[in-house]
């Protein structure tokens, strides 16, 4: 995963987390779902967009909650995807 596209992502958790009045900083590695700073509605949500934005087939991909836990795991999980 490029700086861009990692910069997209970023953004769009970022904006799920303002969602839910949730403005502290983000970090790469930092836990978004067993922290509970995110919820299983924000899981689909992401789910979706790695699909849509990034190709990600999860019918073709090990799918645990720790897959998209932190930014740096949903940017290796993305890269596996691809191959």
């Amino acid at each position: 995963m490029d700086v861009s596209e990692r910069d997209t992502l970023r953004g769009f958790i970022a904006g799920l987390l303002r969602d839910r009045d949730d403005t502290a900083d983000i970090y790469a590695s930092e836990s978004l779902f067993v922290s509970g700073r995110l919820d299983s509605l924000a899981a689909v949500e992401v789910v979706a967009f790695l699909e849509e934005s990034f190709a990600v087939d999860f019918a073709a991909t090990d799918f645990a909650i720790e897959r998209i836990d932190s930014i740096d795991a949903i940017a290796t999980l993305v890269d596996e995807a691809r191959g």
